[in-house]
């Protein structure tokens, strides 16, 4: 079997960095993504986290407003309770590449210059995020 998801859009939250218990480097990130559906506007939110390399990258690079596309696979979140008591989920993607298509506050347009990509292809050995 084989999930690939591929999602573009707006970084909601600064880069957040951890370490695991053994010591390997994990970053994580919200990235919304907007779609037009019916003259209405639908976002749909992603939380993104990358290891070890990526994880660094991402830490230096990834701030809150900027625009990437993201590579990688996808799972739903456990069901959990919102602070107004609602309950949700979350889809949650391990992305293995990341490509900065515009920085903090700048727009991206079809005529800015060649994203920057980042890649990292070591996640077999992945463990729970300890958070």
């Amino acid at each position: 079997m084989y999930q690939k998801l591929i999602i573009a859009g707006n970084v909601g939250r600064d880069c957040e960095v951890r370490v695991t218990t053994t010591g390997k480097q994990v970053a994580s990130f919200s990235v919304a993504v907007n779609e037009r559906s019916g003259g209405q506007d639908e976002v749909t939110w992603f939380r993104v986290t990358t290891w070890e390399k990526l994880a660094s990258i991402c830490e230096k690079y990834v701030t809150k407003g900027m625009t990437v596309l993201c590579e990688g696979r996808v799972k739903m979140s456990q069901p959990y309770q919102k602070r107004d008591g609602t309950w949700g989920n979350s889809l949650e993607m391990t992305a293995y590449t990341v490509k900065f298509m515009s920085s903090k506050g700048q727009q991206s347009d079809s005529q800015a210059e060649p994203a920057n990509q980042t890649t990292a292809n070591d996640f077999d050995d992945e463990e729970p995020i300890p958070f």
